[in-house]
């Protein structure tokens, strides 16, 4: 059992999965400024979903994931469970979670979760392997689970609102996988995907990102003026953090050696995307 449980959270990837749920939650207490147990079901359908496109991956990048160190331990490359029973988990993950997703919110809420899968599995993952840009497209994916929340907890899905939050996902995400593309750059060479390596130098990666991080901190800072947040003090901690983003980016473009700078850009831009997440959360559940 406890072999099966671990397998399970690998098929899932359980860590991406759950922030994906972090921001489904977020977009819900976004729109109703509560948390409450009719947020339930909605959750937990994006989660099952989430987890579902997260197995259809495995499935579909399984002989890929047999020739990159970083992946050929997975369970299927490495014989622990058939790709089969693998398609068979992924397609009962979504089969509950869209039924979930859709007795727990609406009809909208349940196309944006199915048009979440479709598009990462059906769009992003084969461009991949067409293009070290695919992520730009990809970043979609990031965008899409906050506005489900949002729907699910009544918010409008033509709102500023949650347009300018899902537009911040989705600028955060682009430099957020392309930080990690560029750490894992020899192995993505030896699966044969086209990586960024092979377009632009290092120095020049190095500016690109520290643009996009810049980026980032900036739409961070816009949420105030679109009322996601009311509270003077949440306005300076949203400041202060974009500084503090920002600052931390510049060593992208002082030092291009090595990895070590983009390994701490890429844990530096997460934990922004966190914090803008816990910040707004408590001013909507105590200020709002």
């Amino acid at each position: 059992m406890k072999n099966y449980i671990q397998i399970l959270f690998e098929i899932t990837k359980f860590r991406i999965t759950i922030f994906v749920t972090i921001t489904t939650m977020f977009g819900y207490i976004a729109a109703s400024n509560s948390v409450n147990t009719e947020m339930i079901l909605p959750v937990l359908g994006i989660l099952l979903l989430a987890c579902g496109s997260a197995a259809f991956n495995h499935y579909q990048e399984r002989n890929t994931d047999a020739l990159m160190d970083r992946t050929k331990n997975r369970p299927i490359p490495s014989g622990r469970i058939s790709p089969s029973a693998v398609l068979k988990t992924a397609i009962t993950l979504v089969i509950v979670g869209a039924i979930l997703l859709f007795i727990g919110s609406n009809v909208i809420a349940l196309l944006l979760g199915l048009l979440n899968l479709f598009w990462y599995n059906i769009v992003y993952t084969p461009l991949k392997k067409v293009t070290s840009l695919a992520i730009v497209p990809g970043s979609l994916v990031g965008a899409i689970p906050p506005i489900v929340g949002w729907v699910a907890g009544g918010g409008s899905l033509v709102d500023p609102q949650i347009i300018l939050i899902a537009f911040f996902f989705f600028i955060w995400q682009i430099p957020h996988f392309w930080l990690l593309l560029m750490l894992l750059d020899k192995d993505y060479q030896k699966a044969g995907f086209p990586t960024l390596t092979q377009i632009f130098s290092k120095e020049q990666l190095a500016r690109i990102t520290f643009i996009w991080i810049t980026a980032t901190a900036i739409t961070g800072l816009l949420l105030p003026f679109f009322l996601v947040a009311k509270n003077i003090f949440v306005d300076y901690s949203l400041l202060v953090a974009a500084i503090w983003l920002t600052f931390n980016a510049f060593k992208l473009i002082r030092q291009t050696e090595g990895n070590s700078y983009f390994r701490f850009a890429f844990r530096d831009i997460n934990y922004f995307a966190l914090f803008v997440v816990f910040i707004i959360s408590l001013d909507k559940l105590f200020v709002s």
